[in-house]
Parts: C-alpha cells; sequence; structure tokens
C-alpha cells in the first residue's frame, strides 16, 4: 500500500512501539490518529512531531476496552481524514505477577487485561471495518507477544490475553477479507520503558539473559516492531493471518 494521503489509527501511541509506529506513518505522508489513555503529553508530542512531517495528526483519548470510545476514535478519523486505511492495534497492558503465584490473577486483573488486550483489538476492527473495506481496501497489524505463542511473560493471564489475540488475529482475517488483510506481529523482550517500569532493579539481567537468548544477539527495540508493522502494511498483498513472531531467533534456540 502507498502511504501518501492515506487515513490511520495507532492505539496507545504516546509511548513506545506505537509513538515510533505513528511518526513512521506521518514520515510516509500518512495522516494518523495518535491514541491514548493516559500519555496524554506524550500523545499530543508525537501529534506535534507527526504534523511537523506534513500529515495531520491529532492525539485523541480513547480507552479501547470501551466499544463507544473505539467508534469514537473511528468516526473521528473518518471525519479528519475523509478515510481509514490503516488500523494498528497497539494498547496494551499487563500485571507482573509470578506465573506459580495464580491466587493473585484476580478477577479484577483478568478483566483489565482481556478488556484491553483482546476486546479492545475486537472492538476497534469491529468499528473500522467499513471504513477498511472502503477505497481498495486496507490493513488492520495486531500488536501481539510471544508470550502468546511461548506462554511465558509478565503474567498468566497476559500470556492468555495475546495467545486469543493471535487467534482472533487469524479469524478476523477470515471475516474481513479479501477487502482488509489482518496481521500480528509478536515482539519477544523490547528494550524500552514499559519494561523498565515493569521489570525495575531486574531489567539489566533480564535483558542480558534474553540477548544470550537470542540468535542475533540482541532483542527488540520498538523501531524493530515498527518495521515489522510497516511490512505488513506496505508490502505483500498475499500476506494475511500471519503471526509473525520477532525474539531474533530465541525461540528456536534450543
Amino acid at each position: 500500500m502507498e502511504l501518501e494521503g492515506k487515513g490511520a489509527i495507532v492505539t496507545g501511541a504516546g509511548t513506545g512501539v506505537g509513538r515510533s509506529t505513528a511518526l513512521a506513518l506521518a514520515a510516509r505522508g500518512c495522516n494518523v490518529i495518535v491514541n491514548y489513555s493516559r500519555s496524554k503529553d506524550a500523545a499530543e508530542e508525537v501529534a506535534a512531531e507527526a504534523a511537523q512531517a506534513g500529515a495531520k495528526a491529532i492525539a485523541l483519548r480513547a480507552d479501547v476496552s470501551q466499544d463507544g470510545d473505539c467508534k469514537a476514535l473511528v468516526e473521528t478519523a473518518v471525519g479528519e481524514f475523509g478515510r481509514l486505511d490503516v488500523l494498528v492495534n497497539n494498547a496494551g497492558t499487563t500485571s507482573f505477577i509470578p506465573h506459580p503465584d495464580l491466587d493473585a490473577i484476580t478477577d479484577e486483573v483478568w478483566d483489565n487485561i482481556v478488556g484491553v488486550n483482546v476486546k479492545g483489538p475486537f472492538q476497534c476492527t469491529r468499528a473500522a471495518a467499513p471504513a477498511l473495506k472502503a477505497d481498495g481496501g486496507g490493513h488492520v497489524v495486531m500488536v501481539s507477544s510471544v508470550a502468546g505463542v511461548y506462554g511465558t511473560g509478565s503474567s498468566i493471564a497476559y500470556c492468555a490475553s495475546k495467545a486469543a489475540l493471535n487467534n482472533l488475529t487469524v479469524t478476523l482475517a477470515r471475516v474481513l477479507g479479501p477487502e482488509v488483510q489482518v496481521n500480528a506481529v509478536c515482539p519477544g523482550f523490547i528494550d524500552g520503558s514499559w519494561l523498565q517500569g515493569g521489570l525495575g532493579d531486574a531489567f539489566s539481567k533480564v535483558k542480558a539473559m534474553m540477548e544470550s537468548r537470542s540468535l542475533l544477539d540482541r532483542v527488540c527495540t520498538p523501531d524493530d516492531v515498527r518495521d515489522a508493522i510497516l511490512a505488513f502494511v506496505t508490502g505483500s498483498r498475499l500476506a494475511t493471518g500471519e503471526i509473525l513472531v520477532l525474539d531474533g531467533g530465541a525461540g528456536k534456540s534450543g
């Protein structure tokens, strides 16, 4: 897909992967909704930087676990840009809970993680589907995780939510084709503020361990994930329902 003059929504775009993706889309001439739930100042900075690249960019608060907010995101994008071609479901959340501590995974933990990580992408995609199908078709890219493939990650609930998101990717690809391509990227350890905040003092140790497992001796950066997202959006017209693991081959290291 040629991105000049197109319209996009990137959820959770104030920081990390979302920020990098929104700016890359704008640099290619794509107008973008910079969604956030809490990071207002950061999202507004992203929108301002995107606008400097010549694109139209709007920072817009929405809680993707709420269906009405998802509909409002799409309505704003179509109203402001006249079209919607790309949806990047990047917003996500977790709770850092050791896997053996089953009792710590409360109803509140489940509801929060599933609401953002599974219901959110579904609701955003459902709201966006009619617009994405217009004007020659569009793209949905889910930002999932290797946690949903290997069952390792910040908590059991998080792993389960990302496994559900991977399944959702395949089922939505069937439903929305042939007009819309739906794919997912599954990063491993991402070197960024999200894991730094979650892991605290253990961050450097865990990063070094994951680097040692990688066949490429490195872990993901937000830009690595962004590049994979853009590859789906701008690449082959035959890629849909794909779950792309981005962990430097760590899962194959034996």
